[in-house]
């Protein structure tokens, strides 16, 4: 590119300004003479020509906001008239820029000032990097033009052959503002004009691709929504003519609404909610999304029984003979739920039905452990009752809106499970199940355990508000029965709202009873088999039910008659055994294996585990219902060096300082029990519980590893027959526990004929079964001498059994 050359031609001109306007060279305008500043140049420019050859000239400078540009243009006056409004005005023509100096004096009323031409020179002939910018601004140029319709201007534009005429030609776009054209005004250099032109012009046509672009997709979205207004417009029409034709009333969506609710048997509140929620559908234009949630919500509601209600069978006995007929033993909740139905009876004789509002519903906690028959419970109280009965699994859920229901605002809401229970039960007094209570969790969502305090609190939840519905749903009629089997996992809060009602498992009895009049006609259904062609006996039963199975419940029970009989079925098939079969006890083996659970009393006295001093046998409650714990002792070598108390068997805290203790008593005591107990500081001490894989934790192991402890100081076994549950003192005494009844079902399916228990649970044989205590001697204590008293054997046959 060339260097710029300027030629410095003095000049004395009349200002002529222009107000938020810029004229570059080349350009013509007609300017308005009624201005003040305006009409006085041109005087001054015509009384300066007076009398010479040439056109009257002027001094062009651009005035923005009041400050005058540093460059002006040269212009002459071309002629002077009217303008096409019939005002003064005057043509101008824009010759080339001049740099402005300083003031000086005139005729007239104008402004003069000196000023010097600014000559430009481009190179001869262009360098092709200009070229190829003028092809650039040509074909940038031509394309705005054609989309304005300037055919016209288009060849003129072609044949511009300056590259500084070529850039003052942008001074014509209206699409420049005053400040891009006073830029091009001052750049003296003719191809970095053009270059900043081009680059203005660039930029603009860009622009105006988006707007074209935005104002495409407007259109697009507008024509759409006509399309649609127009098409269901047409619906609505066809609709119209259908109901004629069908000789329906008309009538809207909405109206359809408004009709239903009004028709629909609901509480007083919950109708002015539904009807405002209608009035918001009449206002919703079609492709609102709000419709659609508001025709949701009405459908819930509208589908909700909100004044159903069954009739409870008030036939008490009726009642109880339906519970004994599908359930044996549970004789807890049996009468919990006749004293139920009973107080209801006598309630409604006395139109006791509502009291500030609350009905006379039931909140039940059945806990104890798996397969004792919680959950086939509840239908068999709905039956008994005369009640729907729904089922709602709680195990694993951790949202609190799958108990309370989401909010509106979010996509895919839904009402909680109760409101669901009920809606799904129709009817506002069902007898709900929540299953599983305990296996709740807690996280980020919230606490679905904390969002049960109100569902299950008979003093609130007949006003219960779900985030959905956000109207009061009246629980107080339901009778709601919650299963767990570990109490322990029931917030505090949550488990002081529900009666508790313990289902500690069966005894041998009552297993015999189930499996002969529950499990076997079932599984014989199932196996294919025809009532009569295979029958079992009851010692085969009970065989099943005290040696090849130990649980709480039944289910491992049902499993194996299921497995006997799919043994028989496919041995008829292939030809090798004959129906109908009788079943015994010694046939068992045959057909599936030998027992799995033989009770330490039918062992060999040489296999037993108490067959060596230092191991007694304690007992426990776990998820599964109670169990048999055995416990382990043994003393270091003092040459091993080795000393103080070794634990092992996944222990908890307090297991641990129960045996701390344990020690710590016989250290100070084993003078009076005769132990030789000086030898244990320098000794280690081991205790040990068996199945090392389980976690266990507790106090009741308390006077179990003391006498294990004793065992093995004085040399005498623990009997056989004997199993122990109570915590121990630093004194000796024995402390309460819990899980009685549980710890004496399992002591008795173990096989053990004695148990000793604490004097002050003694209240608790109470709860246990007769024909249990029957078979079990029990010895309540209150001091741990009572318990190694009845537990050791004597000296002399500890001595010959060592022998």
């Amino acid at each position: 590119m060339a260097s710029e050359s300027m030629a410095s031609v003095p000049l004395t001109l009349p200002v002529l300004p222009l107000d938020d306007e810029v004229v570059l060279p080349g350009m013509v305008v007609p300017l308005d003479l009624s201005d003040n500043d305006v009409r006085a140049a041109v005087e001054a420019a015509q009384a300066a020509a007076r009398g010479g050859n040439g056109k009257p000239r002027v001094l062009l400078v651009p005035r923005v906001d009041g400050t005058y540009a540093g460059t002006g243009v040269l212009g002459t006056v071309e002629q002077v008239g009217r303008l096409s409004d019939g005002d003064p005005g005057a043509l101008i023509r824009g010759l080339g820029r001049v740099r402005i100096g300083a003031g000086t004096t005139g005729p007239g009323a104008a402004l003069w000032v000196e000023g010097t031409v600014v000559e430009e020179t481009v190179p001869d002939p262009l360098p092709g990097a200009v070229t190829e910018l003028v092809k650039e601004y040509k074909a940038l140029a031509t394309t705005w033009l054609k989309k304005r319709g300037a055919w016209q201007v288009v060849d003129r534009v072609q044949q511009i052959e300056g590259v500084g005429a070529l850039a003052d030609n942008s001074g014509y776009s209206p699409f420049l503002t005053v400040e891009q054209k006073v830029a091009l005004l001052e750049t003296a250099d003719p191809v970095a004009r053009l270059k900043l032109a081009t680059t203005q012009l660039r930029d603009h046509l860009a622009e105006q691709d988006v707007a074209e672009t935005i104002a495409k997709d407007v259109q697009e979205g507008v024509d759409k929504q006509q399309r649609e207004f127009l098409l269901r417009r047409q619906l609505e029409a066809v609709r119209k003519e259908l109901r004629e034709l069908n000789g329906e009333s008309e009538g809207d969506e909405s109206d359809d609404y408004r009709a239903r609710v009004e028709a629909a048997d609901l509480p007083e509140k919950v109708r002015e909610a539904a009807l405002k929620e209608v009035e918001k559908l009449e206002r919703a234009s079609d492709q609102s999304p709000e419709g659609s949630w508001i025709r949701t919500w009405l459908d819930t509601v509208l589908e909700l029984p909100w004044n159903e209600r069954t009739e409870d069978r008030y036939d008490i006995q009726g009642a109880k003979a339906v519970l004994d007929a599908e359930h044996a033993g549970l004789e807890d909740v049996k009468e919990r739920i006749t004293e139920y139905l009973a107080v209801r009876k006598r309630r409604a004789e006395r139109g006791l039905g509502v009291v500030g509002g609350r009905r006379g519903g039931a909140v039940l906690a059945l806990v104890g452990p798996p397969g004792v028959g919680k959950t086939s419970l509840g239908e068999s109280v709905a039956h008994a009752m005369g009640r729907k009965f729904v089922r709602v699994a709680l195990g694993g859920v951790r949202d609190e809106a799958e108990i309370r229901g989401h909010r509106r605002t979010y996509v895919g809401a839904l009402p909680g499970r109760i409101v669901r229970a009920v809606k799904e039960a129709g009817s506002m007094n069902p007898v709900v199940l929540l299953d599983e209570i305990d296996k709740v969790g807690s996280d980020f969502r919230g606490d679905p355990a904390a969002a049960l305090l109100e569902v299950l609190d008979p003093a609130q939840n007949h006003t219960f508000r779900d985030h959905y519905l956000e109207v009061e749903l009246d629980l107080s009629d339901v009778v709601f029965l919650a299963t767990a089997n570990v109490l322990e996992a029931i917030p505090e809060a949550l488990r002081d709202r529900m009666e508790l009602v313990r289902l500690d498992g069966y005894t041998e009895d009552e297993k015999v009873v189930i499996a002969r009049d529950h499990l076997v006609p079932r599984q014989l259904e199932r196996a294919g088999l025809e009532t009569g062609e295979v029958v079992l006996e009851e010692s085969a039963l009970r065989r099943l039910a005290g040696e090849y199975t130990r649980e709480a419940g039944v289910r491992t029970l049902e499993r194996s008659i299921a497995r006997l009989l799919r043994k028989v079925a496919a041995q008829h098939e292939l030809g090798e055994r004959e129906l109908p079969l009788t079943i015994g006890a010694d046939d068992l083996r045959e057909l599936i294996g030998r027992p799995h659970h033989v009770p330490e009393s039918a062992q060999d006295p040489a296999e037993r585990r108490t067959s060596v001093p230092g191991v007694a046998t304690g007992l426990a409650v776990t998820g599964a219902g109670g169990d048999v714990l055995f416990v382990e002792a043994s003393l270091a070598d003092p040459e091993t060096g080795a000393a103080g108390l070794t634990l092992t068997g996944q222990l908890g805290d307090v297991m641990k300082e129960s045996a701390q203790i344990a020690l710590s008593f016989l250290r100070s005591h084993g003078a009076e029990l005769e132990l030789p107990v000086t030898g244990l500081k320098d000794r280690g001490v081991h205790i040990h519980f068996p199945a090392g894989a389980v976690p266990k934790d507790g106090p009741s192991a308390g006077i179990t590893m003391t006498t294990a402890l004793a065992s093995l100081l004085s040399g005498r076994l623990v009997r056989t027959d004997v199993a122990m549950t109570g915590e121990v003192s630093l004194t000796g005494r024995v402390l309460p526990i819990g899980g009685v009844k549980q710890k004496l079902l399992a002591a008795h399916r173990a096989g053990i004929t004695t148990v000793v228990i604490p004097k002050r649970n003694e209240a608790d044989l109470d709860d246990v079964p007769a024909e249990i205590l029957d078979k079990l001697e029990v010895h309540p204590v209150t001091d741990v001498r009572q318990v190694l008293e009845i537990a050791l054997t004597p000296a002399k046959v500890a001595v010959g059994a060592a022998a």
